[in-house]
């Protein structure tokens, strides 16, 4: 049942009224320079305001052993996160509507240099409309958001009429074991919304993402000799020849998919980082890349990686030094499969009911080629994952930005879409 119209628009100028006090405390997230690993402080930060609002709390820690045993688990290493996962529990006097999971992650990826930076990626800036800074976009704004919308809730004397979990994650920008942590750990809704910076549309299909490390060896000499030795660095250039026509002919099975069909190149290769060597004149006997790749939804990703480990082996076969010393390949975070958010279900209809009620025109779906933990419902909870979220610049790159109109729409929207999915009840 949709809502009442004037409940509807009380709950959209209780948006705006809390909307200065939201885009404070959204700078106090994007101040923390939450990278992988330094995400305990901000998590601390969330625990407590989660019980300043009077939610049950949960924080704990991953637990490694559960996330291998699980068919969605990334490989783990030392350099991945062990800050814990903050939840926070809304329970009803009585459940009479229907339950739901609001999800954002507080890592952010590394800033790059400073000096790239308009300003301090750490130090949010307000220009206009715009919020600046490492994690304004992705996904800081998305966590206030979470806050603010059952905010809105409060601020009218009402709250869900039934439960709601706010989880705030880790280890969404290298494995998204934060996410499968929470699922594994018993949480369960009968729908999911995460406000990712998806443009004010919901994210119909994502692909899934695999991590991977490959070292290659060569052989050392003093420049002055280098015919009689190998350079592993060129040696890797060559291999990475190689991984670009696998990447070639995955792009071209995009027809086999349909909601990728349309996208020139949905699977993108990035050698994210490379190092080798030891000195400038000696020829280099080592060099390591760190590659991320995309696979379509419905691919195993074993499979998928299988396929990588035959086409590095095939290709040092092909080659005259690789062939006798065969690179080594390492699955070293990402191991994670896509999915298709089928249309149809009531949530979507529901959320369609709120964007247009906030926003003033139907809600779009499209396809985005790249991770999103909503991946963990869709697949393993089989329940409407909704990501949907503001619009924004940069994200990843420097001077990342987000929309502060767009924000308060899209909050508008989930404080609407909370109000009609779980129902209201006034508060005792």
């Amino acid at each position: 049942m949709s809502l009442d119209p004037k409940l509807r628009r009380d709950i959209l100028a209780s948006v705006e009224a809390g909307f200065e006090e939201q885009i404070g405390f959204t700078q106090k997230l994007v101040s923390f320079p939450s990278t992988r690993g330094g995400e305990h402080a901000i998590q601390d930060f969330i625990f407590r305001e989660f019980r300043q609002r009077g939610y049950g709390l949960d924080r704990f820690s991953m637990d490694r052993d559960a996330i291998a045993r699980h068919p969605g688990g990334s490989p783990w290493s030392d350099e991945h996160s062990d800050a814990p996962i903050v939840v926070g529990i809304h329970r009803p006097r009585e459940e009479k509507g229907r339950s739901l999971i609001l999800q954002s992650h507080l890592d952010v990826v590394p800033a790059g240099p400073t000096a790239m930076w308009e300003s301090a990626p750490f130090e949010p800036r307000i220009s206009g409309d715009w919020m600046f800074g490492r994690g304004a976009a992705d996904m800081k704004a998305g966590a206030a958001a979470n806050v603010f919308a059952m905010d809105a809730l409060t601020r009218l004397g009402l709250k869900p009429a039934a439960s709601v979990t706010i989880q705030s994650v880790v280890e969404e920008e290298s494995t998204g074991n934060g996410a499968l942590m929470a699922h594994i750990r018993g949480y369960k809704a009968d729908a999911v919304l995460i406000p990712e910076p998806e443009e004010e549309m919901l994210v119909r299909a994502n692909t899934g993402v695999l991590w991977f490390q490959i070292t290659v060896s060569g052989l050392p000499v003093h420049v002055r000799e280098m015919d009689t030795g190998t350079n592993a660095i060129d040696a890797t250039y060559r291999l990475i020849g190689g991984l670009r026509e696998l990447e070639e002919a995955w792009n071209a099975r995009r027809h086999e998919h349909r909601h990728f069909e349309d996208i020139p190149h949905p699977i993108n290769l990035n050698i994210g980082k490379i190092e080798g060597g030891d000195w400038a004149s000696s020829v280099p006997c080592w060099c390591r890349i760190d590659c991320r790749i995309a696979i379509y939804p419905g691919t195993d990703a074993a499979v998928a990686a299988e396929e990588i480990r035959r086409t590095i082996e095939a290709f040092a076969r092909k080659d005259p030094y690789l062939s006798n010393h065969p690179p080594q390949v390492e699955f070293n975070g990402f191991h994670a499969e896509g999915y298709v958010l089928q249309p149809g279900s009531d949530a979507e209809a529901v959320l369609g009911h709120a964007h247009e009620a906030a926003i003033g025109e139907p809600l779009k779906s499209f396809t985005t080629p790249g991770y999103l933990d909503t991946r963990v419902y869709a697949l393993y909870d089989q329940i409407p994952a909704l990501c949907y979220g503001p619009i924004s610049r940069n994200i990843h790159g420097f001077d990342e930005c987000v929309s502060l109109s767009s924000v308060k729409r899209i909050t508008g929207t989930m404080a609407l879409f909370i109000a009609e999915w779980c129902g209201v009840e006034a508060m005792s």
